[in-house]
């Protein structure tokens, strides 16, 4: 009976865990964001930030989104060819990559990449006093470190989903033409007659939120990082695991909210 007791605790104690880090994670991002509308305005670290999420995520974001579209269309071709309904994967392809595996993909490449990132850097800052130092400067740092970064990965992450979406399909395209022996002007009329407005929007909301959930999970583990080294190192991989786990989790919450009817 004690172990049945002492099991119920521990999940309850669990439980009362996580939502009081919610709430922490609610407080920091309501008051992070309280900041956006009151000067001053640091245009320089906004313009740093989207540079370092937008620009240089470029590499691995495109490589990752080309190589998919064509795995997309393989995988695809593999499995339709049993039912001759190959005109079908044009189709497919933008689909997926439109909806899902531009945003999520883009996503996680940015999350492992840019939010580790902000989670060591603004760590470092917590543990070497650095944050205390703006303090005493007059400089909020709420308003200096997190605000800009908020905003820029909210800002930055749509660019490099649009670009994942169109290299996707660059992908999937290539490979059915190169190697699966496709008419290009019959799978390029097929991909237009495929394309959706709102399948590219809805994917363009999924990547501004995504980053803004991954900005806020590095700044916020980040912010309250302890303990030296060790601290950050922990910081860093919980910031990334947490928002790998954040983006998936409202990746099904916003795919069922516009595509369920």
């Amino acid at each position: 009976m004690n172990g049945v007791l002492d099991s119920v605790a521990g999940l309850g104690r669990t439980v009362l865990d996580i939502i009081r880090t919610a709430g922490r994670v609610a407080l920091f991002a309501a008051v992070a964001l309280s900041h956006v509308i009151r000067p001053p305005f640091y245009w320089r670290i906004l313009w740093g930030t989207l540079v370092e999420i937008g620009y240089f995520s470029l590499p691995v974001v495109a490589l990752t989104a080309l190589f998919s579209g064509g795995v997309i269309a393989l995988q695809s071709y593999t499995g339709f060819a049993q039912y001759h309904a190959q005109n079908a994967i044009a189709g497919i392809v933008i689909l997926a990559v439109t909806r899902e595996l531009g945003p999520v993909l883009a996503g996680l490449m940015v999350a492992g990449r840019v939010g580790a990132a902000m989670s060591a850097e603004i760590g470092t800052m917590r543990v070497t006093d650095q944050i205390d130092a703006l303090s005493t400067l007059s400089t909020n740092p709420m308003k200096y470190l997190v605000t800009p970064r908020l905003v820029a990965g909210t800002l930055a992450l749509p660019f490099l989903v649009l670009v994942a979406d169109i290299l996707g399909v660059l992908g999937g395209f290539t490979v059915c033409v190169m190697k699966l022996d496709f008419s290009a002007p019959a799978y390029i009329a097929a991909t237009v007659a495929s394309l959706k407005v709102m399948d590219v929007t809805v994917g363009l909301v999924k990547a501004a939120i995504f980053g803004f959930l991954i900005a806020l999970m590095g700044c916020y583990h980040g912010y309250n990082s302890r303990g030296g080294a060790q601290g950050v190192g922990a910081a860093t991989t919980a910031a990334v695991v947490a928002a790998s786990i954040l983006l998936l989790t409202f990746d099904y919450l916003l795919t069922d909210v516009f595509f369920s009817q």
